[in-house]
């Protein structure tokens, strides 16, 4: 019932932003939580923000503090991930996530509800 669609994604240089957007539709429970994964061919997802309902609890990959910002706008039902310094091993397909029942960001994608089609991300040096 919940659908989400990612947009933003693109070919930018190391050292370059992005701003990544999620929107979703549907009815969403509460409590929710939004957020991103971003997998690398080859490779399992991988954990990289999320964000509660009312923006008061975030968390992040150790690996993208202090670089990448997440953020959400509910009026327009919109989840976005602001990425600066982008490094080419960052190339990816990141994808919107959604989880409902919880209060606490799961890192195993397993655990998520819903997820979006992905958005390509490639980072070149």
């Amino acid at each position: 019932q919940v659908q989400l669609v990612e947009s933003g994604g693109g070919l930018v240089q190391a050292g370059d932003s992005l701003r990544l957007s999620c929107s979703y539709s549907g009815r969403t429970l509460d409590p929710y939580i939004g957020g991103w994964f971003r997998r690398a061919p080859g490779k399992q997802p991988e954990f990289v923000a999320a964000i509660n309902r009312n923006g008061g609890s975030i968390w992040y990959a150790d690996s993208v503090k202090g670089r990448f910002t997440i953020s959400r706008d509910n009026a327009d039902n919109t989840v976005y991930l602001q990425m600066n310094t982008l490094k080419t091993e960052e190339t990816a397909l990141y994808y919107c996530v959604g989880v409902q029942g919880i209060t606490i960001a799961p890192r195993n994608w397993a655990e998520y509800d819903y997820w979006g089609p992905g958005t390509q991300v490639t980072v070149s040096s």
